[in-house]
């Protein structure tokens, strides 16, 4: 079985939603922001010039992320899930790949992301792949309660 990393398209929706509700209510609590993301992530990702790539084998989605444009070049990394059934089987790692790689041909810059210290395995991927830790001093706030590290990439 292999692994396509594509576009999101119309349809996208619900698997988009209900890969993301998994890990966050199984872990923290759904916000209001989440809320608003998942229930309209064309308002909220996409018309801002955002972009979701979705992970699929035999036409299900496994896996997706987001990349919220934060203007100047730089987006930020969000809404990544990959489902329970499939985790521990390097899709999250490839998928994050593609992004980066995509962010690169899309003319990005810097790529940010806020995490959950708790998310180990979440961590450790990103610094495998580039992304430091920016000093709490120096972090934006978040409206998420359960961010407690920021990271970011820069890709020139």
């Amino acid at each position: 079985m292999s692994t396509i990393f594509r576009d999101f398209a119309p349809g996208d929706e619900t698997a988009f939603r209900d890969l993301n509700e998994e890990w966050i209510r199984a872990l923290f609590a759904l916000e209001p922001k989440d809320e608003a993301v998942l229930n309209d992530p064309k308002k909220y990702i996409l018309d801002p010039g955002g972009y979701i790539f979705i992970a699929e084998q035999d036409g299900k989605a496994l896996g997706c992320c987001a990349l919220l444009n934060m203007g100047n070049s730089s987006y930020e990394v969000g809404k990544m899930a990959v489902s329970p059934e499939t985790r521990g089987q390097g899709i999250g790692r490839k998928l994050l790949e593609h992004v980066i790689q995509q962010s690169r041909e899309r003319g990005a810059t810097r790529l940010y992301l806020e995490t959950n210290k708790k998310l180990e395995n979440a961590v450790h991927l990103y610094a495998a792949l580039g992304f430091k830790a920016i000093p709490e001093e120096n972090r934006t706030p978040s409206p998420y309660t359960r961010s407690d590290l920021a990271m970011d990439l820069f890709l020139v």
